[in-house]
């Protein structure tokens, strides 16, 4: 079994060996956890560009030394030009995967970096924004290593990705997707971070960088507009959270799906399932998704158009209520929509005060929308795809409309004084990993590192197949497999001990004693955690 890695004085965790390295480097210049992450944001927005970029949205969970728990959400809103009468004039059934069409959406991230580092100089935070872009700068401009991860991902829908604009100048060699260990700059990405550096990052929405981010995107028939990007502004938004045993839970509200994990949580507690790794653990939380997911896709949406109150959904009288319907005997069989598919990253970092922060960020697709903006070289998200043109539906199209999120940043702080930033990417599978690596910490005490090691499981459609299956990574025990069967669970075996599409995940626990850090970050990555 793995070993934690175990700091004395401040630790982060990422998905790529350079983005942890862009943190440790922070911390160790007296930088603050906040600080540290926005280096690691913008470090892993050039090293791993399948998974994420600064074309894309981010959401933040923020623990401060006190413990206030805040949020900042870094989701942009659909364009101005970004109606269904649009789509439909194009004779469009569904906002398409890639290319200028699926441009649908403000960059979100660069303004919730802005939020954050506005809080952290609140919190004593002083470093300058030119040294916490110093690392991301120069790895886009002298290049490196493709990460084996890139190398191995196969897109969802090649060929359309391929053809969209300036892709394959930019992520492409003779054609070919570059190979593991080539060297490979990215240098005007690294000269639109310089300039954000220079002029501060509200230059991204309304200076330079934001008028050639409009008329690329104006030039390329894409529905947002100058207007839309000066009038961005990230938010700062409370979180949900549940009581649960010995800790109190935190994840984000809609229009992310962090109701779905705090629900599976809520409801496998209340299961009082003894042992870990059994057909009864693993059976439980698959159940408890199936309820959650019920729930979700019929409350998630713009915050601000809810027509449910989430939080009534995570109240102990409703969690019971909710476990009370689960058949520990039987599966049940609950139809879900299409999955919420997202190639993202979770990273996480925990300085020696004790300030706390869990953070995802994501294009949505592996490369987003695939469109790259000539002038920047900034890799444009596809969120948007998450709206429906149906205006009858929980999340239909509309200017100005946040659309739904996968994407779910988690926080725990236990009533000893742990406190716990965690987190995974994975669409759909992200409330599901969560609760798996979770679990297996707080309730059945493995180490972080055991936690995120051991196989994982997902139920649910893969991307353009119709089973409800539950995948498996092959490390399972070969009975339990085959009691999760008898169950009445359609269980379909992987064939990998380690596999992408189960999550990258990542755990940092601080020890309030002595102040120590494990953190781990998921060998399913190329990352790791590295601290003081």
């Amino acid at each position: 079994m793995p070993d934690t890695p175990v700091f004395a004085h401040g630790a982060v965790a990422a998905p790529h060996s350079l983005a942890a390295q862009a943190g440790q480097s922070v911390l160790a210049q007296g930088g603050n956890a906040i600080e540290a992450m926005v280096a690691m944001a913008a470090s892993i927005a050039v090293v791993y560009p399948h998974m994420n970029g600064i074309g894309g949205d981010g959401f933040w969970l923020v623990r401060e030394r006190g413990g206030r728990v805040r949020g900042i959400e870094a989701c942009g809103p659909a364009g101005r030009l970004a109606t269904r009468a649009r789509y439909r004039e194009k004779e469009l059934d569904a906002i398409p995967s890639r290319g200028p069409d699926a441009m649908v959406t403000v960059a979100g991230a660069v303004g919730g970096w802005q939020l954050a580092l506005d809080l952290s100089r609140a919190l004593g935070g002083r470093l300058p924004l030119a040294t916490l872009l110093a690392d991301a700068i120069a790895q886009g401009r002298g290049g490196v290593p493709v990460s084996p991860s890139e190398a191995r991902y196969v897109p969802q829908e090649l060929d359309t990705l391929h053809d969209a604009p300036n892709f394959a100048a930019t992520f492409l060699k003779d054609g070919k997707p570059w190979p593991a260990g080539e060297i490979r700059a990215l240098p005007k990405i690294a000269a639109t971070l310089e300039q954000l550096a220079h002029a501060g990052l509200a230059d991204f929405y309304r200076g330079d960088v934001g008028r050639e981010i409009a008329a690329d995107l104006e030039r390329l028939g894409a529905p947002v507009t100058r207007a839309d990007l000066e009038a961005y502004a990230a938010a700062e938004r409370a979180p949900l959270s549940i009581r649960r045993r010995d800790a109190t839970l935190y994840n984000f509200p809609p229009p992310t799906q962090g109701l779905a994990a705090l629900l599976i949580l809520g409801i496998f507690d209340r299961l009082n399932v003894a042992a870990p790794e059994t057909p009864a653990h693993y059976h439980g939380l698959i159940e408890a998704t199936k309820r959650a997911f019920a729930i979700r896709d019929r409350v998630v949406t713009d915050f601000v158009r809810l027509r449910h109150d989430p939080a009534a959904f995570l109240t102990p009288e409703r969690l019971a209520r909710e476990a009370a319907q689960v058949d520990m005997a039987r599966a049940a069989r609950v139809p879900l929509p299409e999955p919420g598919h997202g190639d993202t990253v979770w990273m996480g970092a925990i300085d020696n005060d004790g300030l706390a922060v869990s953070y995802i960020q994501s294009v949505y697709w592996e490369y987003g929308s695939g469109t790259v903006l000539p002038a920047t070289g900034i890799c444009w998200q596809n969120r948007g795809m998450s709206f429906s043109l149906d205006p009858e539906a929980v999340n239909p199209l509309e200017p100005g409309r946040r659309p739904f999120h996968t994407l779910i940043p988690a926080l725990a702080c236990f009533d000893d004084g742990r406190v716990m930033s965690y987190g995974s990417m994975g669409g759909d599978g992200q409330p599901q990993f969560q609760a798996q690596i979770f679990s297996r910490y707080a309730d059945y005490g493995m180490s972080p590192a055991d936690a995120v090691d051991a196989p994982r499981l997902l139920y649910g459609r893969t991307w353009g197949a119709p089973s409800l299956s539950v995948k498996v990574e092959n490390r399972f025990d070969p009975g339990c497999i085959a009691a999760l069967r008898r169950l009445g669970h359609e269980i379909e075996e992987l064939g990998f001990p380690y596999t992408d599409s189960l999550g990258h995940a990542g755990m940092l626990v601080r020890h309030p004693r002595d102040g120590r850090i494990e953190a781990t970050h998921d060998p399913r990555s190329d990352g790791g955690a590295l601290g003081l």
